[in-house]
Parts: C-alpha cells; sequence; structure tokens
C-alpha cells in the first residue's frame, strides 16, 4: 500500500492539471494585427499650420470565441490622453472606433459600456470607442452572452506638430491591452510611428571661394591693418521640408584671427615665421535674405544654444563660431527662428590682412582662410 500512494496521488494531480488546462481553453481572443505601423510620416504633405497631424488610419478585427455562453464584453486598457483619445507618447494621440459588431453570426448593435456590468452609455452600429469603456454586444438595450463575438476596428492616429521637428530619426512604441475579463482572455496590441529630422543643405555660390587674387606688398599698410575689399557670396539652404533651424561657423584655421578672441572673426592663417596674416567676418544682413513666402525676415541670435533668444531685429550681424544665427517673420520677437523650407540671400565677406611689418614676407604669404556653415536643428 505504501507504494502505491504516490501513484495515486501522481495521478489525482495529472488530472486536476487536465481539468485546469481544459477550462482555460474554452475562450480565445484575437486580433487580426497585433502591429499597427504607422511608417514614417512624411513632413513633405504638411504645409498647414495644422496643430494635429493625422498620420493614418489602420483598421483590424477582434475576435472573442468561447465554448460555453459567455459575457463578450471587451476593455480597452491603455493610458488616456483625453475622453476620446488614448496617448501615443507625449507628441501624439489616437482613438478606436468599433463597428460590424456580430455575435454568433448576427448583425449586433453595439454598447458603450462605463464599465463591466453597467447600462449601455451610448448604443449603435458604430461607436467611438471612449477611454475606460468596454464594448459589447447587444439587444433591445441588454448585453447578450454568446460564444461567438467579432468587431471591426478602426484606429486613427495624430501628432503635434513638435514631431515633425526631431533632432535626430525617432520611433514611437506605445501598447494597450484588449481584455476580455469575463473570459479571463487580454491580447496586446502594439502602435508604431516614426519620425526623421529634416533634411536641409547649405550653398555657397562659387564653391565658396573668395579670391583676392595677387596683392603687392608695397599696395598693402606696413603699419596698420590694411581693410579689404568687401566680398559677396550668394547663399542659400534648401530643405525637404519646413525646418527650424540656425546656423554657425566653425573656423577652420582656428586659433589664427588677429584681433583678439571674437567669435564672429575667422583666420587667415599663419606665415612661414607663424605669424597671423589677418582676420575676415561673414556679414548677414536680414534685408539681403528671403525665405519661402514671408514678406519680411528679421535675425535673432541665441549665446545659449537655443535656449533663449533675442530680440529679433533688422540689423545685420556676423555669424559666429559659438553663438546661433537664425531667422523670423516677426519683429521683435523672442520665440527663435520660424520654420524655413527655402533660405536666400546675400552675405557679406569682410577681410583685414595684418600690418606688412609684422609678416614675413621673405616668401609669398598666402591668404588662407577656411570657415564651414553648419546648420543646426532646433
Amino acid at each position: 500500500m505504501f507504494f502505491h500512494h504516490p501513484t495515486r496521488l501522481l495521478a489525482a494531480l495529472l488530472i486536476g492539471l487536465a481539468g485546469h488546462a481544459q477550462a482555460q481553453d474554452q475562450c480565445q481572443l484575437n486580433l487580426s494585427e497585433s502591429l499597427l505601423d504607422f511608417g514614417l510620416m512624411s513632413r513633405l504633405a504638411q504645409h498647414d499650420s495644422a496643430p494635429q497631424r493625422l498620420l493614418g488610419e489602420r483598421r483590424l478585427s477582434v475576435t472573442l470565441t468561447c465554448a460555453q455562453p459567455t459575457d463578450m464584453s471587451l476593455f480597452y486598457r491603455a493610458t488616456a490622453a483625453t475622453a476620446e483619445r488614448w496617448r501615443f507618447t507625449e507628441h501624439g494621440s489616437y482613438n478606436l472606433q468599433a463597428s460590424n459588431g456580430v455575435l454568433d453570426g448576427q448583425a449586433v448593435d453595439l454598447g458603450l459600456l462605463p464599465a463591466q456590468g453597467q447600462p449601455p452609455a451610448a448604443i449603435g452600429a458604430t461607436l467611438n470607442w471612449l477611454t475606460g469603456h468596454g464594448i459589447a454586444p447587444l439587444q433591445n438595450g441588454t448585453v447578450l452572452l454568446g460564444k461567438s463575438f467579432s468587431v471591426q476596428l478602426t484606429l486613427s492616429a495624430w501628432a503635434d506638430a513638435a514631431a515633425t521637428y526631431v533632432r535626430d530619426a525617432t520611433t514611437w512604441d506605445v501598447a494597450g491591452l484588449m481584455d476580455a475579463p469575463q473570459a479571463d482572455r487580454s491580447r496586446e496590441l502594439s502602435l508604431r510611428a516614426r519620425f526623421a529630422p529634416a533634411a536641409c543643405t547649405p550653398q555657397l555660390s562659387n564653391g565658396g571661394l573668395v579670391d583676392y587674387g595677387t596683392l603687392p606688398a608695397k599696395s598693402l599698410n606696413a603699419e596698420n591693418e590694411t581693410p579689404m575689399a568687401t566680398k559677396t557670396l550668394l547663399f542659400s539652404v534648401n530643405c525637404d521640408a519646413p525646418a527650424r533651424f540656425a546656423l554657425l561657423m566653425k573656423d577652420n584655421r582656428d586659433g589664427s584671427a588677429t584681433g583678439g578672441t571674437d567669435e564672429t572673426a575667422y583666420g587667415l592663417d599663419v606665415d612661414n615665421s607663424r605669424n597671423k596674416i589677418g582676420r575676415f567676418y561673414l556679414t548677414i544682413d536680414p534685408a539681403d535674405f528671403s525665405a519661402d513666402t514671408q514678406p519680411l525676415l528679421y535675425r535673432t541670435d541665441s549665446t545659449s544654444g537655443g535656449a533663449a533668444w533675442s530680440s529679433a531685429s533688422s540689423r545685420q550681424i556676423p555669424m559666429a563660431a559659438h553663438s546661433y544665427l537664425a531667422f523670423t517673420d516677426s519683429l521683435g520677437s523672442t520665440s527663435g527662428p520660424v520654420a524655413i523650407q527655402n533660405l536666400a540671400g546675400t552675405v557679406r565677406i569682410k577681410t583685414y590682412l595684418a600690418p606688412m611689418n609684422a609678416l614675413d614676407l621673405s616668401t609669398d604669404v598666402h591668404i588662407n582662410g577656411s570657415g564651414t556653415i553648419e546648420i543646426i536643428y532646433l
């Protein structure tokens, strides 16, 4: 008898597990799509100023089947943004619309349930699914039991305007839970959307080359700096969509500018004796620039990396190595730049040569200044 007891106990345990597994298999909840991907947000189609932009619509079907007649109520659990939308990260939202309810092969109305077991707050063939509510098949205002219930869902998602102005490629991933509490079944539904930063290309005429030709030493000032004739270049920035950006210029001859440590002065390199040859400035006058359909442009700058902006002005300003320079259409604005797709204008290059007595003229001195204009996406 002693050896038989464990055998009977094991058999009883196996029977118990089989019974539990059979109970768990009585209902199945399925989604036709478990991941709804809205793809890459196209900025090219977004020329309006609407605060919310539709990412698109996606459809899926939900099917609940049970071996025995069961309460078919479905609830969607996710973080709410409003009474009618769920949160799609801090810059987006989405809603659900339920339609085409079918219970055990028969079309039925749908009811919007404030909570499990409560009477419906709304009834219809098509319903906007409110956050915190459930959807159930109805007849004469009463929630029906059934073995098979299916419903079609249309999910619409929106992004606010800030989603367009990302500095780096960004992916939104959120998830909600489709829950059938009376059937003890749930399934995860995931949403995804991707956003790419704007791509802007700067260009300078003549390949960005300013050529002063050959200058005889006797034509230059021996004791004082020699100001050279102002040169101009056409400058443009073209983006694949409106983008908020600022400009910087990096000195490729850093440390060779005469005249101290001014961040707007760029070096002309050094001679054979390591003497500084001079400096140049690249000046922007807002009156010389146009952008998209803006009637007037004003310049605004930031010494804090875009955290704060100067009062927008029509005064010209030299481009700097550390302070952001940008454009807006509002005089006096401190909100920073507006979004621009195509910017074009003329930049002025002013050059100063060091006194000839401060240079090594035993060989030719080559003016060799170089700077790189950078676009900073905001």
